[in-house]
């Protein structure tokens, strides 16, 4: 009988099918989660992966997610096509586009809104999320945006968004050892990427036939390549491929990660779910000001903008920390 493991093949890479995730509500556009799930929490750091479109603006409605918090992590949001007006609760306003890399980092507890521009006609994406290391996570929360170069080879070009990959390092720092990358490749392109033997990575296949280290790669679907590799051998099929490629060092903590929020303990997960509903009008509140911050911790946001979202009820079961 084999040993692999069902969503396993026999080279060592996991697939991780996605699932069909409404953003925002049931109304909202449909995107394709494949971290987290049952199977793996988390690749390096990296804990949570969206990918959406290519979406007809004028059929779906496009993005429309009111205000809502986070916190202990950053958002990284990375577009293929459109345009997502960006409000946070830390003073920024930003305009995500194609080719710029725009990580919010919560820390302690920020709260955003994001919405498809009006002039945005398809909407195709990504969206990631990387947790902060217990040393970092109650940092005061900011915005960094930067528009990586342009690399190229025979047959391939890419954007490395985070850490080093393909002979270039991203400039912006980041608060855990992560790396991150958009590749295209031209029809039967194989591409070999050199890699730290102890970072985990992952491909997640965009458009176009892939395989990683010889695994064919299903559509929408993350493979996954545990720690050990020092190359990752990225192939093309008969159409031209774009993916997306992620890794870091094994994350080592264990979190909790519920709706919005990662804490440490299902009452920490409590405590910031109690202090968002008080600070947006939803419920009262429960405690005092948190003793870390000595003030609010979700902040201001700009008047005349759309309610903010209400968080849901907290499960009757403990929240479990996932590894």
């Amino acid at each position: 009988m084999s040993t692999v493991p069902q969503n396993e093949t026999d080279t060592g890479v996991e697939l991780l099918e996605p699932r069909a995730v409404p953003l925002g509500g049931p109304r909202a556009m449909t995107v394709r989660r494949t971290l987290p799930q049952r199977a793996r929490s988390l690749v390096g750091a990296w804990c949570f992966l969206d990918s959406y479109g290519p979406d007809d603006v004028a059929e779906t409605g496009g993005m429309r997610v009111a205000r809502h918090p986070h916190t202990g992590l950053a958002t990284v949001s990375w577009l293929f096509s459109g345009q997502i007006d960006h409000i946070d609760s830390a003073g920024h306003w930003a305009a995500v586009r194609p080719g710029d890399a725009v990580f919010m980092n919560a820390g302690r507890g920020i709260t955003h809104s994001e919405h498809s521009s009006a002039d945005t006609t398809i909407l195709h994406g990504v969206q990631l999320w990387y947790a902060f290391p217990d040393e970092r996570r109650f940092e005061e929360p900011s915005l960094d945006v930067h528009r990586p170069e342009l690399v190229h080879g025979d047959g391939w070009h890419a954007r490395v968004f985070a850490g080093r990959l393909l002979g270039v390092t991203a400039p912006l720092p980041t608060r855990a050892p992560i790396s991150g990358a958009e590749l295209r490749l031209q029809p039967h392109t194989v591409l070999h990427v050199d890699v730290p033997n102890d970072h985990e990575h992952a491909l997640l296949q965009v458009a176009g036939p892939v395989s990683m280290n010889g695994t064919p790669v299903p559509t929408d679907h993350l493979a996954v390549v545990d720690t050990g590799s020092t190359t990752l051998t990225i192939g093309a099929g008969d159409e031209p491929v774009l993916a997306v490629l992620i890794g870091g060092a094994p994350f080592g903590e264990p979190i909790v990660m519920w709706w919005n929020f990662i804490g440490r303990s299902h009452e920490e997960i409590a405590e910031f779910r109690a202090a968002y509903q008080a600070e947006m009008g939803f419920e009262s509140a429960t405690g005092d000001t948190d003793p870390r911050l000595g003030e609010p911790r979700y902040g201001e946001f700009p008047p005349g903008q759309p309610d903010p979202l209400p968080a849901p009820a907290l499960p009757n079961t403990r929240l479990k920390p996932r590894r």
